[in-house]
């Protein structure tokens, strides 16, 4: 057998980490930019689709109002983070690709323990009650408006299905893939380590959701560091997006209580 023979010894799979194999800091940062740039296209096209639809002379004053109907529009919204998710993809796949990994390995979608399941659903739960907790404290409301009113305005086209699926599976594996997944990995192979990799790239996802007031970015950049705290210790991200739909799920259920009561 060749594993016996001296003459040709067994030369092992290089890590992940050895080698030109995964993009460090700047190139992480460099691709991260592109991978936001497809994000924004693909989910601009679904305004481009909106303007054409409406017809008329293509100006500055209608590309506006498509805009707010995009920003309060729960059919418009759910469509946007949909057509996202391949413009992502295709995105990584090509930074991926050019370093010569695979697209699961570098991205970390591998299984997961149920114990770390377990903690991250506990934690996750936790961390959610105590803002929401002070948030009654301070007179705050529990989830912000616009969650509500892009709810309303998803049942009222009868698009609830959609946005919840946009919502709870859609976004978690786009914004998953791109922070937990693509950022985490090259980040935290560089000068930055696990750690500043998880700080980084939670401000980065962050920075996804500033349709927020800096209450709930606060509660959002909390949440980014605990999935990026789990990420580090399954070395799964299939787990964050997991905890990530589950989060956004009880989200959507509080609001539509919420709106209801």
């Amino acid at each position: 057998m060749d594993s016996l023979n001296p003459d040709s010894p067994v030369i092992a799979e290089p890590p992940l980490t050895s080698g030109p194999r995964v993009w460090k800091f700047w190139g992480t940062a460099f691709w991260g930019f592109v991978v936001f740039a497809a994000m924004f296209i693909g989910q601009i096209a679904v305004v481009g689709f909106l303007l054409l639809r409406q017809g008329g002379p293509f100006d500055r004053e209608a590309f506006g109002d498509a805009v707010r109907v995009v920003v309060s529009h729960g059919l418009t919204i759910s469509l946007s983070v949909i057509t996202g998710l391949p413009a992502v993809l295709l995105a990584l796949w090509i930074a991926v690709r050019i370093k010569g990994t695979g697209f699961s390995e570098y991205l970390a979608l591998r299984a997961f323990s149920w114990r770390n399941l377990a903690i991250g659903v506990v934690a996750l739960f936790v961390l959610v009650m105590g803002w929401d907790t002070l948030s009654r404290a301070t007179g705050r409301e529990v989830e912000p408006g616009f969650m509500g009113d892009v709810l309303r305005s998803a049942s009222e086209d009868g698009a609830l299905w959609l946005l919840i699926v946009s919502f709870c599976v859609a976004a978690p594996v786009t914004e998953e893939f791109f922070a937990r997944g693509f950022l985490y990995c090259g980040w935290s192979e560089s000068f930055l380590g696990p750690f500043g990799a998880i700080i980084l790239s939670s401000l980065v996802w962050t920075g996804l959701h500033l349709q927020y007031n800096w209450y709930f970015l606060g509660e959002v950049f909390s949440i980014g560091l605990l999935l990026g705290c789990l990420r580090y210790r399954s070395g799964s991200t299939w787990l964050t997006i997991i905890l990530h739909g589950l989060n956004n799920l009880g989200a959507v259920v509080q609001t539509i209580l919420l709106t209801r009561s």
